[in-house]
Protein backbone atom coordinates (compact mmCIF):
# COMPACT_ATOMS: atom_id res chain seq x y z
CA UNK A 1 0.00 0.00 0.00
CA UNK A 2 1.50 3.31 -0.59
CA UNK A 3 1.91 5.92 1.59
CA UNK A 4 0.51 8.93 1.30
CA UNK A 5 2.82 11.89 1.08
CA UNK A 6 3.01 14.22 4.02
CA UNK A 7 0.83 17.34 3.60
CA UNK A 8 2.20 20.61 3.55
CA UNK A 9 1.77 22.56 6.75
CA UNK A 10 2.56 26.21 6.31
CA UNK A 11 5.47 28.59 8.15
CA UNK A 12 5.21 31.99 9.36
CA UNK A 13 8.25 32.03 6.76
CA UNK A 14 6.10 32.14 3.94
CA UNK A 15 4.43 34.90 4.30
CA UNK A 16 7.76 36.43 4.43
CA UNK A 17 8.50 34.17 0.96
CA UNK A 18 5.04 35.98 -0.65
CA UNK A 19 6.05 39.21 0.15
CA UNK A 20 10.03 38.51 -1.39
CA UNK A 21 9.78 36.22 -3.82
CA UNK A 22 8.12 38.42 -6.29
CA UNK A 23 10.71 41.15 -6.05
CA UNK A 24 14.37 39.41 -5.25
CA UNK A 25 16.49 36.69 -7.41
CA UNK A 26 17.41 35.00 -4.83
CA UNK A 27 17.08 34.15 -1.09
CA UNK A 28 19.16 31.95 0.99
CA UNK A 29 16.75 30.09 3.81
CA UNK A 30 19.22 29.51 6.95
CA UNK A 31 18.95 27.72 9.74
CA UNK A 32 19.99 24.03 12.02
CA UNK A 33 19.10 21.12 10.16
CA UNK A 34 15.57 19.53 11.08
CA UNK A 35 13.65 23.01 11.10
CA UNK A 36 11.92 22.56 7.56
CA UNK A 37 13.68 24.98 5.35
CA UNK A 38 14.07 21.70 2.52
CA UNK A 39 10.59 21.73 2.84
CA UNK A 40 9.91 25.15 2.26
CA UNK A 41 11.89 25.72 -0.36
CA UNK A 42 10.63 22.53 -2.55
CA UNK A 43 7.41 23.58 -2.19
CA UNK A 44 8.01 26.82 -3.48
CA UNK A 45 10.42 25.53 -6.18
CA UNK A 46 10.92 24.16 -9.50
CA UNK A 47 13.95 22.37 -10.28
CA UNK A 48 16.09 20.66 -7.17
CA UNK A 49 19.49 20.61 -6.67
CA UNK A 50 20.19 18.37 -3.46
CA UNK A 51 23.66 19.06 -2.92
CA UNK A 52 23.79 16.51 0.47
CA UNK A 53 23.14 13.82 -2.18
CA UNK A 54 26.93 12.53 -3.25
CA UNK A 55 26.00 11.65 -6.50
CA UNK A 56 24.39 15.37 -7.65
CA UNK A 57 27.24 16.82 -5.69
CA UNK A 58 29.62 15.21 -7.75
CA UNK A 59 28.00 16.06 -10.86
CA UNK A 60 27.97 19.80 -9.71
CA UNK A 61 31.66 19.93 -8.70
CA UNK A 62 32.35 18.76 -12.37
CA UNK A 63 30.16 21.39 -14.27
CA UNK A 64 29.09 23.82 -11.33
CA UNK A 65 27.29 26.03 -14.10
CA UNK A 66 24.69 23.41 -14.17
CA UNK A 67 23.53 25.04 -11.03
CA UNK A 68 22.34 27.99 -12.34
CA UNK A 69 20.54 26.03 -14.99
CA UNK A 70 16.91 25.30 -14.80
CA UNK A 71 13.17 25.69 -14.13
CA UNK A 72 12.78 28.60 -11.50
CA UNK A 73 13.32 29.13 -8.63
CA UNK A 74 15.70 26.92 -8.76
CA UNK A 75 16.21 24.99 -4.95
CA UNK A 76 19.81 24.66 -3.98
CA UNK A 77 19.39 22.78 -1.23
CA UNK A 78 22.63 22.76 1.56
CA UNK A 79 24.19 25.04 -0.79
CA UNK A 80 27.29 25.10 1.98
CA UNK A 81 28.29 21.46 1.01
CA UNK A 82 29.86 23.36 -2.35
CA UNK A 83 30.87 27.46 -0.61
CA UNK A 84 31.56 28.20 -4.67
CA UNK A 85 27.70 27.97 -5.16
CA UNK A 86 27.32 30.88 -3.36
CA UNK A 87 29.54 32.91 -5.51
CA UNK A 88 28.46 30.97 -8.79
CA UNK A 89 24.25 32.15 -7.83
CA UNK A 90 25.93 35.82 -7.38
CA UNK A 91 27.26 36.16 -10.66
CA UNK A 92 24.44 34.90 -12.56
CA UNK A 93 22.21 37.45 -10.66
CA UNK A 94 24.63 40.26 -11.80
CA UNK A 95 23.83 39.23 -15.21
CA UNK A 96 20.32 38.59 -14.45
CA UNK A 97 18.79 39.99 -11.59
CA UNK A 98 14.65 38.89 -12.40
CA UNK A 99 13.04 37.83 -9.45
CA UNK A 100 11.89 34.27 -8.12
CA UNK A 101 14.93 32.58 -9.68
CA UNK A 102 16.74 30.70 -6.60
CA UNK A 103 16.05 29.81 -3.06
CA UNK A 104 18.94 28.55 -1.54
CA UNK A 105 19.06 26.68 1.90
CA UNK A 106 21.86 26.27 4.52
CA UNK A 107 22.54 24.30 7.82
CA UNK A 108 26.10 25.91 8.70
CA UNK A 109 27.93 28.50 7.62
CA UNK A 110 31.14 27.12 5.63
CA UNK A 111 34.29 26.88 6.98
CA UNK A 112 35.66 28.42 3.28
CA UNK A 113 33.65 31.46 3.38
CA UNK A 114 32.35 32.83 -0.23
CA UNK A 115 34.70 35.58 -1.61
CA UNK A 116 31.55 37.47 -2.11
CA UNK A 117 29.16 38.33 0.73
CA UNK A 118 26.36 38.63 -1.31
CA UNK A 119 24.75 41.82 -0.21
CA UNK A 120 22.31 43.02 -2.55
CA UNK A 121 22.22 40.22 -4.58
CA UNK A 122 20.99 37.29 -2.04
CA UNK A 123 19.03 37.80 0.89
CA UNK A 124 18.95 35.73 3.97
CA UNK A 125 16.10 34.81 6.38
CA UNK A 126 16.35 32.94 9.24
CA UNK A 127 14.36 29.77 9.89
CA UNK A 128 13.78 28.32 13.29
CA UNK A 129 11.84 25.36 15.15
CA UNK A 130 8.20 25.58 14.81
CA UNK A 131 6.51 28.06 17.02
CA UNK A 132 2.99 26.90 19.06
CA UNK A 133 1.29 28.38 16.03
CA UNK A 134 2.80 26.65 13.54
CA UNK A 135 1.74 23.50 15.84
CA UNK A 136 -1.35 24.14 15.83
CA UNK A 137 -1.40 24.19 19.53
CA UNK A 138 -4.50 26.66 19.94
CA UNK A 139 -5.93 29.87 17.57
CA UNK A 140 -3.85 33.05 18.36
CA UNK A 141 -6.38 35.91 19.38
CA UNK A 142 -3.52 38.68 19.39
CA UNK A 143 -1.33 39.84 16.96
CA UNK A 144 2.34 40.78 18.36
CA UNK A 145 2.32 42.56 14.60
CA UNK A 146 -0.76 45.35 16.04
CA UNK A 147 1.09 45.67 18.92
CA UNK A 148 3.92 46.83 17.14
CA UNK A 149 1.64 49.72 16.18
CA UNK A 150 0.96 51.11 19.18
CA UNK A 151 -2.39 51.49 19.37
CA UNK A 152 -2.81 49.17 22.35
CA UNK A 153 -5.71 47.36 20.68
CA UNK A 154 -7.65 45.38 23.64
CA UNK A 155 -7.03 41.96 24.19
CA UNK A 156 -9.36 39.25 24.08
CA UNK A 157 -9.28 35.62 23.99
CA UNK A 158 -9.08 32.62 26.22
CA UNK A 159 -7.40 29.12 26.12
CA UNK A 160 -7.95 25.44 28.20
CA UNK A 161 -4.01 24.73 27.51
CA UNK A 162 -2.23 24.45 30.86
CA UNK A 163 1.29 24.39 32.19
CA UNK A 164 1.58 20.46 31.40
CA UNK A 165 0.56 21.19 28.03
CA UNK A 166 3.11 23.63 28.11
CA UNK A 167 5.70 21.39 29.47
CA UNK A 168 4.86 18.71 26.97
CA UNK A 169 5.60 20.77 24.02
CA UNK A 170 8.88 21.74 25.48
CA UNK A 171 9.89 18.53 25.70
CA UNK A 172 8.43 17.47 22.18
CA UNK A 173 9.89 19.99 20.89
CA UNK A 174 9.92 22.38 17.11
CA UNK A 175 11.75 19.82 14.66
CA UNK A 176 8.64 18.89 12.08
CA UNK A 177 10.27 15.19 11.28
CA UNK A 178 11.28 14.63 15.30
CA UNK A 179 7.37 15.37 16.74
CA UNK A 180 6.64 11.91 18.20
CA UNK A 181 3.86 10.72 20.44
CA UNK A 182 5.82 7.95 21.58
CA UNK A 183 7.82 9.75 24.31
CA UNK A 184 10.53 6.91 24.24
CA UNK A 185 10.68 7.80 19.92
CA UNK A 186 10.79 11.54 21.04
CA UNK A 187 14.10 11.45 23.40
CA UNK A 188 15.80 8.61 21.07
CA UNK A 189 15.20 11.08 18.09
CA UNK A 190 16.53 14.07 19.69
CA UNK A 191 19.33 12.41 21.49
CA UNK A 192 20.11 11.07 17.81
CA UNK A 193 20.16 14.73 16.70
CA UNK A 194 22.15 15.85 19.56
CA UNK A 195 24.78 13.02 18.95
CA UNK A 196 24.90 13.77 14.81
CA UNK A 197 26.41 17.10 16.09
CA UNK A 198 29.73 16.04 17.48
CA UNK A 199 29.91 12.92 14.98
CA UNK A 200 28.90 14.14 11.85
CA UNK A 201 28.34 17.55 11.50
CA UNK A 202 31.27 19.38 13.10
CA UNK A 203 33.85 17.30 11.39
CA UNK A 204 31.78 18.39 8.30
CA UNK A 205 32.78 22.07 9.10
CA UNK A 206 36.33 20.54 10.00
CA UNK A 207 36.28 21.07 13.56
CA UNK A 208 37.84 18.23 15.22
CA UNK A 209 36.77 17.73 18.72
CA UNK A 210 39.86 16.28 20.40
CA UNK A 211 38.11 15.50 23.67
CA UNK A 212 34.43 14.89 23.20
CA UNK A 213 33.70 14.42 26.94
CA UNK A 214 35.12 18.30 27.41
CA UNK A 215 32.83 19.72 24.68
CA UNK A 216 29.74 17.62 26.01
CA UNK A 217 30.36 18.99 29.64
CA UNK A 218 30.65 22.81 28.09
CA UNK A 219 27.72 22.17 26.34
CA UNK A 220 25.20 20.75 28.99
CA UNK A 221 26.65 23.48 30.57
CA UNK A 222 25.49 26.17 28.22
CA UNK A 223 22.34 24.10 28.43
CA UNK A 224 21.76 24.87 32.24
CA UNK A 225 22.40 28.38 31.32
CA UNK A 226 19.03 29.04 29.83
CA UNK A 227 17.47 32.35 29.71
CA UNK A 228 20.14 33.53 31.78
CA UNK A 229 23.09 36.27 30.63
CA UNK A 230 25.62 34.30 32.72
CA UNK A 231 29.03 35.10 31.96
CA UNK A 232 30.66 32.61 29.74
CA UNK A 233 33.51 32.29 32.91
CA UNK A 234 30.48 31.19 34.83
CA UNK A 235 29.42 28.54 32.27
CA UNK A 236 32.97 27.78 31.75
CA UNK A 237 33.19 26.82 35.52
CA UNK A 238 30.16 24.54 35.82
CA UNK A 239 31.75 22.96 32.64
CA UNK A 240 34.86 21.79 34.69
CA UNK A 241 33.15 18.80 36.30
CA UNK A 242 35.29 18.19 39.22
CA UNK A 243 38.52 17.20 37.18
CA UNK A 244 39.91 20.35 38.84
CA UNK A 245 41.42 21.92 35.35
CA UNK A 246 38.85 24.48 33.87
CA UNK A 247 38.46 23.48 29.60
CA UNK A 248 40.96 26.29 27.73
CA UNK A 249 39.24 29.63 27.51
CA UNK A 250 40.35 28.83 23.75
CA UNK A 251 38.86 25.65 23.18
CA UNK A 252 35.50 26.95 24.97
CA UNK A 253 35.71 29.49 22.30
CA UNK A 254 36.27 26.91 19.61
CA UNK A 255 33.42 25.40 20.39
CA UNK A 256 31.04 27.86 20.70
CA UNK A 257 31.65 29.32 16.68
CA UNK A 258 31.24 25.84 16.04
CA UNK A 259 27.64 25.11 17.60
CA UNK A 260 27.16 28.88 16.46
CA UNK A 261 28.35 27.94 12.88
CA UNK A 262 25.66 25.22 12.92
CA UNK A 263 22.97 27.49 14.33
CA UNK A 264 22.20 25.43 17.41
CA UNK A 265 22.90 28.86 19.92
CA UNK A 266 20.61 31.42 19.32
CA UNK A 267 21.33 34.27 22.02
CA UNK A 268 19.54 37.07 22.86
CA UNK A 269 22.06 40.07 22.38
CA UNK A 270 21.39 42.87 24.81
CA UNK A 271 19.27 45.89 23.94
CA UNK A 272 20.68 48.90 23.09
CA UNK A 273 18.54 52.10 22.85
CA UNK A 274 19.07 54.22 20.25
CA UNK A 275 18.57 57.20 22.78
CA UNK A 276 20.71 58.37 25.88
CA UNK A 277 18.29 57.92 28.28
CA UNK A 278 19.32 54.50 29.95
CA UNK A 279 22.72 54.15 31.47
CA UNK A 280 24.30 51.21 33.22
CA UNK A 281 23.07 48.51 30.78
CA UNK A 282 24.58 45.03 31.08
CA UNK A 283 25.78 43.90 27.33
CA UNK A 284 25.88 40.73 27.92
CA UNK A 285 23.61 38.38 25.84
CA UNK A 286 21.28 35.58 27.21
CA UNK A 287 21.80 32.32 26.34
CA UNK A 288 18.99 30.18 24.47
CA UNK A 289 20.31 26.95 22.85
CA UNK A 290 17.51 26.87 19.35
CA UNK A 291 15.03 24.53 20.52
CA UNK A 292 14.48 24.07 24.72
CA UNK A 293 13.97 20.64 23.99
CA UNK A 294 17.79 20.06 23.43
CA UNK A 295 18.51 21.53 26.94
CA UNK A 296 16.08 19.00 28.31
CA UNK A 297 17.58 16.05 26.65
CA UNK A 298 21.27 17.43 27.10
CA UNK A 299 20.35 17.25 31.44
CA UNK A 300 18.71 14.25 31.36
CA UNK A 301 15.22 15.68 31.79
CA UNK A 302 11.71 14.89 31.21
CA UNK A 303 8.39 16.02 32.10
CA UNK A 304 7.48 14.93 35.53
CA UNK A 305 11.05 16.02 36.38
CA UNK A 306 10.49 19.65 35.12
CA UNK A 307 7.10 20.15 36.93
CA UNK A 308 8.14 18.31 39.81
CA UNK A 309 10.78 21.51 40.06
CA UNK A 310 14.00 19.69 39.00
CA UNK A 311 16.86 21.29 36.80
CA UNK A 312 20.62 22.11 36.95
CA UNK A 313 22.09 24.04 40.07
CA UNK A 314 25.42 24.71 38.35
CA UNK A 315 23.87 27.94 37.04
CA UNK A 316 22.30 30.18 39.57
CA UNK A 317 18.87 31.43 38.61
CA UNK A 318 15.66 33.26 39.80
CA UNK A 319 12.70 30.60 39.67
CA UNK A 320 12.63 27.30 38.66
CA UNK A 321 14.86 25.45 35.51
CA UNK A 322 10.77 25.66 33.54
CA UNK A 323 10.26 28.57 34.17
CA UNK A 324 13.29 29.20 32.45
CA UNK A 325 12.89 26.85 29.61
CA UNK A 326 9.43 28.15 28.90
CA UNK A 327 10.90 32.04 28.76
CA UNK A 328 13.21 30.26 25.99
CA UNK A 329 9.53 28.90 24.43
CA UNK A 330 8.37 31.75 24.57
CA UNK A 331 11.75 33.58 22.81
CA UNK A 332 11.78 31.30 20.16
CA UNK A 333 8.26 32.23 18.54
CA UNK A 334 9.03 36.31 19.36
CA UNK A 335 11.46 35.90 17.45
CA UNK A 336 9.67 34.12 14.59
CA UNK A 337 6.38 36.83 14.23
CA UNK A 338 9.03 39.59 15.19
CA UNK A 339 11.20 38.69 11.95
CA UNK A 340 7.75 38.64 9.80
CA UNK A 341 7.08 41.86 11.36
CA UNK A 342 10.80 43.45 9.97
CA UNK A 343 11.48 44.05 13.99
CA UNK A 344 14.31 42.30 15.90
CA UNK A 345 14.52 40.74 19.69
CA UNK A 346 16.82 41.92 22.47
CA UNK A 347 16.46 42.00 26.55
CA UNK A 348 16.99 44.35 28.87
CA UNK A 349 19.25 43.93 32.58
CA UNK A 350 20.77 46.53 33.47
CA UNK A 351 24.14 46.11 36.17
CA UNK A 352 23.49 44.38 38.93
CA UNK A 353 20.25 42.86 37.77
CA UNK A 354 18.35 45.72 39.29
CA UNK A 355 15.53 45.54 36.18
CA UNK A 356 15.86 43.43 33.84
CA UNK A 357 12.71 42.89 31.02
CA UNK A 358 13.33 39.28 29.08
CA UNK A 359 12.83 40.26 25.74
CA UNK A 360 12.30 43.90 23.57
CA UNK A 361 11.33 43.78 20.13
CA UNK A 362 12.53 46.80 18.32
CA UNK A 363 10.89 48.40 15.09
CA UNK A 364 13.09 50.42 12.66
CA UNK A 365 12.54 53.63 14.37
CA UNK A 366 13.98 52.53 17.66
CA UNK A 367 10.79 51.84 19.56
CA UNK A 368 9.83 48.73 21.61
CA UNK A 369 7.42 46.36 22.29
CA UNK A 370 8.39 44.95 25.76
CA UNK A 371 7.49 42.16 27.24
CA UNK A 372 8.08 39.94 30.27
CA UNK A 373 7.42 36.35 30.70
CA UNK A 374 6.04 34.95 33.94
CA UNK A 375 5.66 30.69 34.27
CA UNK A 376 2.03 31.54 36.49
CA UNK A 377 -1.59 31.85 35.46
CA UNK A 378 -2.22 35.03 37.50
CA UNK A 379 -0.37 38.09 37.36
CA UNK A 380 -0.06 40.86 40.12
CA UNK A 381 1.51 44.11 40.38
CA UNK A 382 5.22 42.90 41.47
CA UNK A 383 5.38 40.99 37.83
CA UNK A 384 4.81 44.11 35.97
CA UNK A 385 7.12 46.40 37.92
CA UNK A 386 10.42 46.24 35.09
CA UNK A 387 7.51 47.24 32.86
CA UNK A 388 6.43 50.24 34.65
CA UNK A 389 9.99 51.36 35.08
CA UNK A 390 10.96 51.20 31.58
CA UNK A 391 7.50 53.36 30.51
CA UNK A 392 8.98 55.59 33.20
CA UNK A 393 12.53 55.50 31.34
CA UNK A 394 11.56 55.80 27.83
CA UNK A 395 7.82 57.13 28.03
CA UNK A 396 6.48 57.33 24.26
CA UNK A 397 8.85 55.17 23.04
CA UNK A 398 7.34 52.03 24.72
CA UNK A 399 5.24 50.90 22.09
CA UNK A 400 3.16 48.31 24.34
CA UNK A 401 3.98 46.22 27.77
CA UNK A 402 2.71 42.84 28.26
CA UNK A 403 3.29 39.97 30.05
CA UNK A 404 2.97 36.12 28.78
CA UNK A 405 1.87 33.56 31.00
CA UNK A 406 0.37 29.89 31.23
CA UNK A 407 -2.83 31.46 32.03
CA UNK A 408 -6.16 31.27 30.78
CA UNK A 409 -7.32 34.58 29.06
CA UNK A 410 -5.70 37.62 27.05
CA UNK A 411 -6.74 41.08 28.76
CA UNK A 412 -5.65 44.42 29.80
CA UNK A 413 -4.82 45.68 33.56
CA UNK A 414 -5.94 48.76 34.62
CA UNK A 415 -2.41 50.41 33.61
CA UNK A 416 -2.93 49.71 30.43
CA UNK A 417 -0.32 46.74 30.59
CA UNK A 418 -1.29 43.61 28.67
CA UNK A 419 -1.71 39.95 30.00
CA UNK A 420 -1.39 37.09 26.73
CA UNK A 421 -1.42 33.53 27.78
CA UNK A 422 1.49 32.18 25.48
CA UNK A 423 -0.98 29.58 23.57
CA UNK A 424 -2.91 32.76 21.84
CA UNK A 425 0.17 35.34 20.88
CA UNK A 426 0.47 34.86 17.02
CA UNK A 427 2.28 36.61 14.25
Amino acid sequence: MTKEPTPYVRRVLDDELDALLPHLPAISIEGPKGVGKTATAVHRGGLIRRLDDPAELEIIKAQPTRLAQGRNPIVIDEWQRFPPSWDLIRRAVDQDASPGQFLLTGSATPSELPTHSGAGRIVTLRMRPLTLVEREFDVPTVSLELLLDGLRPPLEGGTTQTLEHYTAEIVRGGFPGMRFSNDRAQRAALDGYLSRMVDVDLPELGVEVRNPSTMWRWVRAFAAATSTSSSFDKIRNAATGGEGEKPAKTTIQGYRDALSRLWLLDEVHAWSPSKNYLQRLNGAPKHHLVDPALAVRLLGLDRDALLSGQGPTSIPRDGSFLGALFESLVTQSVRVFAQRAEAHVGHLRTQGGLHEVDLLVVRGDGKVLAIEVKLTANIDDTDVRHLRWLQEQIGNDLLDAIVITTGAEAYRRSDGIGVVPLALLGP
